[in-house]
């Protein structure tokens, strides 16, 4: 009995011992983290104005930023969104054939390219097209530019989570719809995109909160402009 309790106390003390050092771990990487988010409360707090949230950046403000940046989102958003749900509903409703399976593979491997370099490639494009005359020069470091690059991104990131969200649909839903008589089509626009509506908005604000947070694209495509929106054909901040 004697050493059975001795053991469960060993048990329960080295359980005591663990627990403090992961509370303890928490501490030390939560203190850096304390002490950062305080130091720039404190001292940006009193940079929040009125003016630093509506002159440009040639001025000391961010205003113009703040306008590129939700127009970008909204461009991309208006391309990506469509193109992205509707593949995604290819992939999870006809895809489970060949083209299915490269449409998918080609998605997946969308989906690891680096940032920079998918701002390297619509960098490239428009500089190609522009050479020979399909689109304006100007076109080629401009908002345009910006978007077709941020949409690369978007698109395959948007069809793989509605594509995943449409899987989660029950089979049985889809059955029961076609067995009544409603064509495939209907099914899927009336009884499947709806149950999965809420995972598919999911999908899609993860996707714009990704490409708001692009950076390294914008610098080969748009970035880099001192003064308010001016154009489809111009940078942007």
């Amino acid at each position: 009995m004697r050493l059975r309790f001795d053991r469960e106390a060993r048990r329960r003390w080295k359980d005591l011992a663990m627990n403090f050092a992961a509370l303890l771990c928490v501490v030390i990487a939560l203190v850096p983290l304390g002490s950062l988010l305080f130091e720039a409360t404190i001292r940006g707090i009193r940079s929040i104005t009125p003016s630093f949230l509506t002159l440009t950046t040639g001025n000391g403000g961010i205003g113009n930023a703040i306008q590129g940046t939700l127009i970008l989102i909204a461009l991309t958003s208006v391309i990506a969104l469509p193109v992205g749900i509707l593949t995604g509903i290819y992939l999870a409703e006809y895809g489970k054939n060949r083209a299915g399976a490269a449409v998918r593979f080609f998605v997946d491997v969308m989906t690891q390219i680096p940032s920079i370099v998918v701002g390297i490639f619509a960098f490239s494009l428009i500089l190609e097209l522009g050479a020979v005359g399909i689109v304006s020069p100007r076109l080629v470091f401009s908002t345009t530019t910006g978007v077709i690059a941020l949409s690369t991104i978007m698109v395959p990131f948007i069809a793989r989570t509605s594509e995943e969200a449409l899987r989660l649909v029950p089979i049985s839903t889809r059955e029961s719809a076609l067995a009544l008589g409603i064509p495939r089509y209907r099914t899927i626009l009336r009884v499947v995109l709806p149950s999965a509506s809420s995972a598919v908005i999911t999908g899609a604000l993860l996707g714009i909160a990704r490409v708001g947070g692009e950076t390294a694209p914008l610098l080969m495509t748009c970035l880099g402009s001192s003064f308010w929106f001016g154009g489809l054909d111009q940078p942007c901040e």
